[in-house]
C-alpha cells in the first residue's frame, strides 16, 4: 500500500473567517480597554497629563497616550478664554512657560521678558482678545500676594474667577541652603495644597502644580550642579503624585468593591508629562529649555482647560479630555434608524415567518441592509465614541516608502494575464487602475504625507485621473448607447452617494467634506447635459467636440464667478438648512477643471480611431512606438518639474494646466501592446471594485478625528504596526461588504431588475477563450463600470443527451437547501426573491422610481430643516 501523501488545502472562504476573526479581536480590545482599562480616566485627561511621547525628532508632534492633541491658534484661546484672567505664579522655569502660554494666545506678544533688569519682577498683558494675562515672580510660593491668591477673603464672582491657574515652585528650595531646602519646600506645598482643597469655592477653572523640573547634570554650572540632584527631583515629584493622585485613583480595578474607602483626589492638574518632553539636545544651560519644547507644553495646558469648552462640531479632532457630544433628538432617530432599520427588519420576518428546516440563517435580500446597517454602527463607534483610541499622524519616509514597496509587491504577485487580447482601458485594467490609486491614497493619508510636497503633487494626479475615467466612461456610454432615461442618471447617483449621505447624517458632518463623490457627481451631471443636449446630432464628429468646448468654456466662466456659487450655497443655506463652504468647494472643482474635458476627448478619439479601424494601418505600430517614447519622456519630465516646485502651493497653480500629461501618458503606456492590456493585478482590481467606499470609510474608520488622525485598536507605545496591520483587515473587508450592499440596495430603488452597470471602464471586445467568462450585457460595452453586486461566474447546469437543461433536484433533509452565497454564486433559487427589501413584509404599495426619489428628496429636506444647527 503506497504512503499517504499530507495534502493540504485552504478553505476558499478564509478571507472571510480572517476578517471576522479580526472585527472580533478589534471589538475584545475596545471592551477591555473602554470598561475596565480607561474606567479611572474616561476622557484621558490623565493621559495627557502623564504619558506620552514624540513622535519625531523634530520636537514639533507632541503624542499624548491614547487621544489627540489640539494645536490651538489664538482665535481658539479666544472661543475658550476670553475676557478672562490666566495667572502664572513661581520661578524662571515658570516665567518661561508665562511667555510661551502668552505667545500662543497672541502671535504679537513677547516670548522673554522685554529686559533682563525684569527676569525677577511681575509681567501683566491683555491679549487682543482681551485675555489678561499675569505673571508673579514667587520662587518659593510665599509672597503676600500669592497667600492672598490662595486665601481669598470673600467668595469672587465668576467672572472674576481665573480661567488658569499654574503654580510652579521646587528647584529654588534644592538651589539656595538657606531656604529650608526639601524639608521647607515639603511644608510649603502641604500648606498650599490643603489651601487649594479647603477654599469655598474654586480658586480657578482649572488650577495647576508644575512638577519640578528634571535638569541635565551635565549642563548645569558647578553651583547649580553642586545643590540640583536628580534623586531629589525625583522625590519632589513622588511626593506630589502621592498627594494629589494617590495609587487608588489610577487603579482601572478600583470601581470593584473593597474594604477600604476610596481617596478622593485633589482638584489639582499635575503635568508630570513636561519632564518626559525634556531632552538633554534642548537646552544650553541644563535649566531652561528650546521654545518648542515649552510651547509645546503650554499647548498642552490649552488642551487641559478648554478642550472639553469648545464647540463639538464637525472635525471631531480634539479627543484629550475632551467628552464626545450627545447627539440631538432628531440625531439619535437618524442613528436608530441607520443602525436598527436591518435587524428590526430581520427579527420581524423570523418573528412572523420562522426559519423552517434547511432554510438560511441570512435570506439574499436581508444581507445588504443588515451589512449597511452594521457598518454604519462600526463607523459611529469608531469615531463618535471613546470606545477605540485615536492618535495623531506622523509621517515618516520609511514607513512610507515600505507600504509603498509591500503594496506594490502584492500587487505583482497577484498579477494575471488573460488568453486574449482585452481591448483598451479593459474593465479589469481600469479596476486595477483604480485599485492601486486607492492605495497609494490611502498610504498618503494614512502617514501625513499631505505636508510632503513632493508626495502631494503625484497624488493630486491621481485624484484627475479618476476624473479622467469619470469623463471617459460616460462619454463612451452616451455615443454608443444616446441612453438619457432618469434609469441611467438615478443609478449613477444613487449608486455614487447613498454611503455618503449615510455618513454625512449619521455622523453629523458635511456631505461635501467627503469631496471625492460629491466632486464625481457634479462632473457627471455635466456631462449629462453635455451629451443630452441636441443628443440627435451626436453621429456628427464637428457638433460634438464643438458642444464640448463650449460645455468647457461655460463651465470655466461659471467657476470663475465666485458670486454665482456663493449665492447657489446661500440659497440652500436659506432654503435647505445647508451649510457649505463655497471657497472650498470651488476650490476643489478648480484644482481640476479641465480633466474631465480630456477624458471626454479622449473617449471621442477611441471610439473613431475604431470606427475607422485606424489601428489596421501598416503605419500603426509605428506610432505606438512614438507615442509610447513621448509618454515615457512626459512622465520623466513632469516628476522632474514637480519635485522642482517649491511647495505644494506653488505646484497647485499649474496642475489644472498639466495634469492631463501624466494621466494620458499613463494610458499610453499602459495600453502598448497586447501583453499590458490583458494583464492585470487581482489585488489591486479587487481593491478597485470597492475604492469608493475605502475613499469614504476611511475618513472614520481606517483613519480617525474625521481624517485628522489614526484609529487605534491594540494601546501601547510600541503597537502601532500591528494596530495598521488590523485595522487594515478590518477596514477593508467593510469596504468590500458595504460596496455589496449599496449596490444591491442601488438595484432596489432603481428597480434594476438585473445588477446593472454604471459607466467607469469600458469593457473589451476580445475573442472567445475556451472558457471565457460570461460576457457583459449589451447595455455594459463602452462604459465605466461603478461596481454594484458581486457578478461571479455562472456554473454549467445539467442537460441531457439532446442538450436540453434538466430540472433541478428538490431541496431534501438529505439535500438541504445551499447557503445564499452559494445560491447567488450560480445565479439560481428555489423561490424566487424580490431582491433587497426595505421591510420584511410584501407591500402593495410599490413606488416607482420617480416616487422613491422623490420621497428620499423630500426626506432628507425635512431632516435639513429640523437638523439643530453647530
Amino acid at each position: 500500500m503506497p504512503p499517504r501523501r499530507f495534502h493540504f488545502s485552504l478553505n476558499p472562504l478564509w478571507p472571510h473567517y480572517l476578517s471576522w476573526a479580526c472585527i472580533g479581536i478589534a471589538f475584545w480590545f475596545g471592551l477591555v480597554r473602554y470598561g475596565v482599562l480607561d474606567r479611572p480616566d474616561p476622557m484621558h485627561c490623565n493621559a495627557l497629563l502623564t504619558e506620552g511621547r514624540w513622535l519625531d525628532a523634530q520636537f514639533r508632534n507632541w503624542q499624548p497616550d491614547g487621544c489627540m492633541m489640539h494645536q490651538y491658534k489664538p482665535v481658539d484661546a479666544a472661543t475658550c478664554m476670553a475676557s478672562k484672567r490666566v495667572v502664572f505664579v513661581g520661578d524662571s522655569v515658570t516665567r518661561q512657560l508665562f511667555f510661551q502660554f502668552a505667545h500662543v494666545i497672541d502671535q504679537s506678544l513677547p516670548t522673554y521678558p522685554p529686559e533682563d533688569e525684569q527676569k525677577h519682577a511681575d509681567h501683566t498683558y491683555t491679549s487682543a482678545s482681551n485675555i489678561q494675562l499675569q505673571f508673579f515672580w514667587d520662587p518659593y510660593l510665599n509672597s503676600t500676594h500669592t497667600h492672598t491668591l490662595l486665601h481669598p477673603a470673600s467668595r469672587r464672582p465668576s467672572s472674576d474667577t481665573p480661567a488658569l491657574l499654574v503654580l510652579g515652585s521646587g528647584l529654588w528650595y534644592l538651589r539656595y541652603a538657606d531656604s529650608g531646602g526639601l524639608s521647607a519646600w515639603e511644608a510649603k506645598m502641604e500648606a498650599t495644597l490643603g489651601a487649594i482643597s479647603q477654599v469655598p469655592s474654586p480658586l480657578a477653572d482649572v488650577v495647576v502644580v508644575l512638577p519640578v523640573e528634571d535638569v541635565v547634570p551635565s549642563k548645569l554650572s558647578a553651583e547649580r550642579a553642586a545643590s540640583m540632584h536628580a534623586s531629589d527631583i525625583d522625590a519632589m515629584n513622588s511626593d506630589l503624585l502621592h498627594r494629589i493622585r494617590p495609587p487608588a485613583l489610577r487603579d482601572p480595578f478600583a470601581f470593584l468593591p473593597g474594604p477600604s474607602r476610596r481617596p478622593v483626589g485633589l482638584p489639582i492638574a499635575l503635568p508630570l508629562v513636561f519632564n518626559q518632553m525634556l531632552h538633554p539636545s534642548q537646552t544650553e544651560d541644563g535649566l531652561h529649555f528650546s521654545d518648542l519644547v515649552i510651547s509645546t507644553q503650554a499647548q498642552i495646558l490649552l488642551n487641559l482647560r478648554c478642550n472639553d469648552i469648545l464647540p463639538k462640531t464637525f472635525p471631531l479632532a480634539k479627543t484629550c479630555c475632551n467628552r464626545y457630544p450627545w447627539p440631538s433628538v432628531l440625531h439619535l432617530l437618524v442613528l436608530a434608524g441607520a443602525f436598527l432599520w436591518a435587524p428590526v427588519n430581520w427579527l420581524l420576518a423570523r418573528r412572523f415567518s420562522p426559519r423552517s428546516s434547511g432554510m438560511p440563517l441570512l435570506r439574499e435580500d436581508e444581507v445588504p441592509g443588515l451589512a449597511l446597517s452594521f457598518a454604519a454602527a462600526v463607523i459611529y463607534l469608531a469615531d463618535r465614541t471613546g470606545f477605540w483610541l485615536k492618535e495623531q499622524k506622523q509621517f515618516d519616509p520609511w514607513t512610507f516608502g515600505f507600504l509603498s514597496l509591500l503594496s506594490l509587491a502584492l500587487g505583482l504577485v497577484t498579477v494575471k494575464r488573460a488568453d486574449n487580447d482585452l481591448g483598451f482601458l479593459n474593465r479589469e485594467q481600469t479596476d486595477e487602475w483604480k485599485g492601486w490609486m486607492q492605495i497609494a491614497i490611502l498610504i498618503y493619508h494614512y502617514t501625513g504625507a499631505s505636508k510632503i510636497s513632493g508626495i502631494y503633487n503625484p497624488i493630486r494626479v491621481l485624484v484627475a485621473a479618476y476624473l479622467f475615467m469619470t469623463g471617459y466612461g460616460h462619454t463612451t456610454f452616451y455615443v454608443k448607447k444616446a441612453d438619457f432615461g432618469l434609469l441611467r442618471v438615478a443609478q449613477v447617483l444613487v449608486r455614487l452617494n447613498l454611503l455618503t449621505l449615510l455618513l454625512a447624517y449619521t455622523m453629523n458632518t458635511d456631505y461635501i467634506s467627503y469631496y471625492f463623490a460629491p466632486l464625481v457627481s457634479q462632473w457627471y451631471l455635466i456631462i449629462y447635459a453635455t451629451m443630452a443636449l441636441g443628443s440627435q446630432y451626436n453621429d456628427r464628429l464637428a457638433f460634438l467636440v464643438g458642444k464640448v468646448i463650449l460645455s468647457m468654456g461655460v463651465v470655466t466662466w461659471f467657476m470663475n464667478q465666485p458670486w454665482l456659487l456663493e449665492s447657489i450655497f446661500q440659497l440652500l443655506e436659506r432654503f435647505c438648512n445647508i451649510h457649505w463652504s463655497a471657497k472650498e468647494w470651488a476650490f476643489r472643482v478648480n484644482l481640476d477643471l479641465w480633466i474631465v474635458y480630456f477624458g471626454m476627448f479622449s473617449a471621442l478619439a477611441v471610439i473613431k480611431v475604431r470606427e475607422h479601424r485606424i489601428t489596421d494601418h501598416p503605419r500603426w505600430p509605428l506610432v505606438v512606438k512614438v507615442a509610447s517614447a513621448v509618454s515615457a519622456v512626459i512622465l520623466l519630465w513632469f516628476f522632474a518639474f514637480e519635485l522642482a516646485q517649491p511647495d505644494k502651493f506653488a505646484y497647485n497653480l499649474w496642475h489644472p494646466y498639466i495634469s492631463f500629461l501624466p494621466v494620458g501618458a499613463f494610458v499610453v503606456l499602459r495600453n502598448a501592446n497586447a501583453i499590458l492590456r490583458s494583464a492585470s493585478s487581482r489585488v489591486f482590481a479587487f481593491i478597485g471594485t470597492c475604492s469608493l467606499e475605502t475613499f469614504i470609510i476611511q475618513y472614520h474608520l481606517w483613519l480617525a478625528g474625521d481624517t485628522k488622525g489614526i484609529l487605534i485598536v491594540i494601546p501601547g507605545r510600541h503597537s502601532r504596526p500591528l494596530n495598521l496591520l488590523l485595522t487594515t483587515i478590518v477596514f477593508i473587508y467593510v469596504s468590500h461588504l458595504v460596496a455589496k450592499a449599496t449596490g444591491e440596495i442601488t438595484n432596489w430603488i432603481c428597480g434594476s431588475a438585473k445588477p446593472p452597470s454604471l459607466p467607469t471602464s469600458q469593457t473589451s471586445n476580445a475573442t472567445s477563450s475556451p472558457r471565457p467568462p460570461p460576457p457583459p450585457p449589451e447595455s455594459e460595452e463602452g462604459q465605466e463600470v461603478i461596481f454594484m453586486v458581486p457578478q461571479e461566474e455562472d456554473e454549467e447546469s445539467g442537460k441531457d443527451r439532446e442538450g436540453n437543461p434538466l430540472p433541478r433536484e428538490p431541496d431534501t433533509p438529505a439535500r438541504p437547501q445551499r447557503r445564499w452565497i452559494d445560491r447567488l454564486a450560480d445565479g439560481s433559487s428555489p423561490q424566487p426573491t424580490p431582491g433587497f427589501r426595505v421591510w420584511y413584509g410584501d407591500s402593495e404599495w410599490k413606488p416607482g422610481l420617480r416616487s422613491k426619489l422623490l420621497i428620499g428628496l423630500g426626506i432628507m429636506w425635512l431632516v435639513n430643516i429640523m437638523w439643530p444647527k453647530p
